[in-house]
């Protein structure tokens, strides 16, 4: 009750409102505690334009959803160009002299036009950013006095970059989290993926009971049979979002994405679809490209920056941080000690 409307009083105080209840209430964040690590997000990937774009949009989110929390990409090394042997260029320089020298007005203009266009051959456009890899970040927190960071991989689930991040772990003391999936979050997130590509429609009715453009879906990931078979769990919560059969299958195997888009077919599926369960950098494009074309498939779009990835990143971090240390309680003889007299 306010005192506005008690007579006689001064001035009229705001009552705190209560705290939002029910089972759709957003969980409160923890506060990081004093000193709490940094967050490394693991991108098994080369930091192309594409892939940046996507994870620093993820890291926006991360920041926004954990305010205060001190985080960063770190990313594959990328590999170096090969160097020219010493010996071929100067044998190459050699024979231009001695081509140029002995060729006529007509040839050079040829050489010459040849020569341009091997040198826009020999430095195309850089596709990949020089950017910090998870070593580099790792070393740097610990050079500086700083614990160990805390390495969320960027997956949805099993991949086989998992085991190069587990080594590095072990070698500089960091933790490696679990990869994000499978989560009910996920099968959201590939739902609204559908829904954007015209393949089903969005939530209408509390996601169940719904209509859709395909009848059957495979829900295709990276990382071989392990991560096609962490993916059929959330293609369990995705089949009940969307009421049509869903079969996961991973895109590096061969014939596995057609294979199952062959099996929904014969359980009657007349329009199946392709919904990638990948964030984007883990996964080659021209993999999807192809799955499309074996199968002749329309795909909805990969997950990308999707704002439910922010969650469950930060989700995977404060589970790995350890548990605060509770202060003693006071005991009954602090509780029942007199004061001292002259205190």
């Amino acid at each position: 009750m306010s005192t506005a409307a008690i007579p006689g009083a001064p001035l009229p105080v705001r009552t705190p409102g209560s705290r939002a209840r029910g089972r759709h209430r957003r969980p409160e964040r923890p506060e990081l505690p004093v000193g709490a690590p940094a967050l490394v997000l693991a991108v098994p990937a080369e930091a192309t334009p594409q892939a940046v774009a996507v994870v620093d949009e993820l890291l926006s989110i991360l920041r926004g959803e954990q305010p205060g929390i001190l985080a960063a990409a770190g990313w594959l090394p990328t590999a170096p160009s090969p160097a020219p042997e010493a010996g071929a260029t100067a044998s190459a320089a050699a024979d231009a002299d001695v081509d140029s020298g002995a060729a006529d007005t007509g040839a050079a203009a040829g050489t010459e036009a040849e020569a341009a266009e091997q040198a826009a051959e020999a430095s195309p456009a850089p596709a990949v950013q020089q950017v910090d890899t998870v070593e580099s970040l790792v070393a740097g927190a610990l050079a500086a006095g700083m614990p160990a960071p805390v390495l969320v991989p960027l997956l949805p689930g099993p991949h086989g970059y998992l085991t190069e991040l587990h080594a590095l772990a072990a070698r500089t003391g960091a933790q490696v989290t679990d990869v994000l999936g499978p989560h009910p979050l996920l099968a959201e997130a590939v739902h609204v993926r559908l829904s954007e590509a015209g393949l089903a429609r969005a939530d209408r009715a509390r996601l169940f009971a719904i209509a859709t453009a395909a009848d059957g879906v495979v829900l295709t990931t990276v990382g071989g049979e392990d991560a096609a078979a962490a993916a059929g769990i959330t293609g369990v919560l995705l089949a009940a979002r969307l009421a049509v059969p869903v079969v996961a299958a991973a895109l590096d195997v061969p014939g596995a994405v057609a294979g199952a888009v062959e099996h929904l077919r014969a359980t009657g599926s007349q329009r199946p679809a392709l919904a990638p369960l990948v964030i984007g950098p883990e996964a080659p494009e021209d993999l999807l490209l192809a799955a499309c074309e074996e199968t002749g498939c329309p795909s909805a779009a990969a997950l990308g920056a999707y704002p439910t990835l922010g969650q469950l990143i930060a989700s995977a971090y404060l589970a790995a941080l350890p548990e605060p240390v509770a202060e003693p309680l006071p005991t009954e003889e602090l509780l029942t000690e007199e004061p001292v007299a002259g205190e």
